[in-house]
C-alpha cells in the first residue's frame, strides 16, 4: 500500500512534522510505503479563482509542483494524510494552497461525473496541533478536510488532534502518542497489509495494462493492490484509452507509464505478474504467479477499437477477481 503524507508546518522540525513522520516511521515497518510530502518548501501556486477546471477538468496552472507532482501522488495513494498546525482556528497557510488547488479533482469528480480508479477504497487522515486549548479548536479544520477528502475521493477516515502543543519536543513526549498512533496503523494500515499484489505488464504501458491495473483497483481495491508499468514504457499514456474509460465513468488523468524497474520500486515482490502479450524477456520472480494474455494493442485512434478493448480488458479483470475467491 501507499501512504502519502503533506506536512504543512511552515517549520522545518516542529511538531507536525513529529507527529506525521512518527506515524509514517510506524507504517513503514508494517511494510507499508511512504512518502512525506514538505508542503511549505514546494512551488504551488495559489488557485487563481478562474473556473476553468470546472470547463476543462484541468487546472490551468500546469507547471508547478501541485501538477508535476501532487496530483499524481494523490491519485496513487490508498491513504492520504494531512498534517497541520492550528492558524487561527484553521489549517496553515501552505496546506490550504494545497487544499484550494484539488478543485481540479472536485471539478472532475462532480462536473465531469468521473471516478478515480482508486476513490472506492482511498482513506483520508487528518493530523493537527494547537498551542491553545479551546473546546472548538479543531471544529473548522475538520469541515474542511472532509471536503477535501471528498475532492481526493478519499473517505475521512480518522483524525488525530493534539492541544496544548506548543514548544518543540511535546509531540515526541506526549503520553498517549505511542498508543494513538498503533491504534491508528491498526485501523489504516494493517487491513490492506492483505490485499494480492498484482503487477499488469504490457509493452508500452499507455492502454491495456493501464486499463487492467485501473479496473483492479476500482473493482476490487480493498483485495487487490494493482499496478501497471511497460516493457518498454511509452513517454505518456494513451488519448483514445483515456475517453474510452472515461465513457465508462472512470478518470485515467494524471496517470504516467513506468517501467518494470520503476514498477518494482513500488512494488517489490508481486503475488502475481500478468503480461498482456508477447513480453520479452518474460518476468520471473521469486513467488509470483506469471500469466500471459493473448493481447494485441487496439490501433491508435481508433476509437470504436479501444471502447471494444476496453470492454474486453474489464471482462477480463472480472475473472481474474472471481478467480481469487
Amino acid at each position: 500500500m501507499y501512504i502519502l503524507g503533506l506536512q504543512g508546518s511552515p517549520r522545518k522540525r516542529g511538531n507536525t512534522r513529529d507527529l506525521v513522520s512518527a506515524f509514517l516511521d510506524q507504517a513503514d515497518r508494517t511494510g507499508a510505503q511512504t512518502r512525506l510530502l514538505d508542503v511549505a518548501r514546494m512551488n504551488i501556486v495559489p488557485c487563481l479563482g478562474c473556473g476553468k477546471c470546472e470547463k476543462t477538468g484541468f487546472c490551468v496552472i500546469a507547471n508547478d509542483d501541485m501538477a508535476e507532482t501532487v496530483y499524481p501522488l494523490l491519485r496513487r495513494a490508498d491513504v492520504v494524510v494531512a498534517a497541520t498546525p492550528i492558524y487561527f482556528y484553521h489549517a496553515s497557510a501552505q496546506l490550504k494552497v494545497l487544499i484550494d488547488r484539488t478543485q481540479a479533482l472536485w471539478s472532475r469528480k462532480y462536473r465531469f461525473k468521473l471516478d478515480d480508479p482508486g476513490q472506492p477504497w482511498r482513506q483520508g487522515v487528518l493530523m493537527s496541533v494547537a498551542a491553545s486549548t479551546g473546546a472548538n479548536l479543531f471544529d473548522g479544520l475538520e469541515l474542511s478536510a472532509r471536503y477535501f477528502f471528498d475532492a481526493l475521493g478519499a473517505g475521512y477516515s480518522h483524525s488525530l488532534t493534539y492541544r496544548n502543543i506548543e514548544h518543540p519536543g511535546d509531540m515526541r513526549a506526549h503520553a498517549r502518542l505511542a498508543a494513538d498512533l498503533q491504534s491508528l496503523v491498526e485501523a489504516v494500515v494493517a487491513p490492506w497489509t492483505h490485499r494480492q499484489k498484482i503487477m499488469f505488464i504490457g509493452k508500452r504501458n499507455a492502454r491495456g495494462s493501464q486499463m487492467a491495473a485501473a479496473f483492479a483497483r476500482y473493482l476490487a481495491g480493498d483485495r487487490i493492490e494493482a499496478i501497471a508499468c511497460g516493457s518498454q514504457p511509452a513517454s505518456r499514456i494513451d488519448a483514445v484509452m483515456q475517453t474510452a474509460m472515461a465513457e465508462k465513468k472512470i478518470d485515467m488523468a494524471f496517470l504516467f507509464p513506468q517501467s518494470i524497474d520503476d514498477g518494482l520500486m513500488h512494488m517489490a515482490c508481486p503475488d502475481r505478474i500478468v503480461c498482456l502479450g508477447d513480453i520479452e524477456p518474460l518476468p520471473r520472480m521469486a513467488g509470483a504467479k506469471v500469466e500471459q494474455w493473448d493481447w494485441n494493442d487496439p490501433e491508435p485512434d481508433d476509437i470504436d477499437h479501444m471502447r471494444r478493448a476496453c470492454a474486453d480488458i474489464e471482462t477480463r479483470v472480472i475473472a481474474l477477481i472471481e478467480s481469487l475467491g
